[in-house]
């Protein structure tokens, strides 16, 4: 029984390192989520770009924002990557919000 154990003890810490970088990943997407939200809020309200961006860096962590305007709506664009195992992965959020500010 002991070899057995040793033998699989490998694949079951790989497993393990795997489900929790995948759930750390989908708890920084929703923090980008939340960010791109307040930057578009924030744009909506007729803040600049720069105020947005630091908005969007306090709630996420550290994303690159970039927002386009389409009519009476202001998209704000977040992107960022993953951490630890899953670092190569680019996340990326986007919400809009109606330009009542200006």
């Amino acid at each position: 029984m002991t070899a057995e154990f040793a033998v699989a003890l490998p694949a079951i810490a790989l497993v393990l390192a795997a489900s929790l970088a995948s759930v750390q990943l989908a708890g920084q997407q929703v923090r980008l989520t939340d960010a791109a939200a307040d930057a578009a809020r924030a744009l909506g309200r007729g803040e600049s770009e720069g105020a947005a961006a630091a908005i969007a860096d306090r709630v996420s962590g550290g994303a690159g924002l970039s927002a386009a305007t389409d009519g009476q709506f202001v998209c704000a664009t977040l992107t960022g990557s993953g951490s630890g195992l899953l670092a190569a992965i680019e996340l990326r959020a986007e919400s809009c919000a109606v330009t009542g500010g200006r």
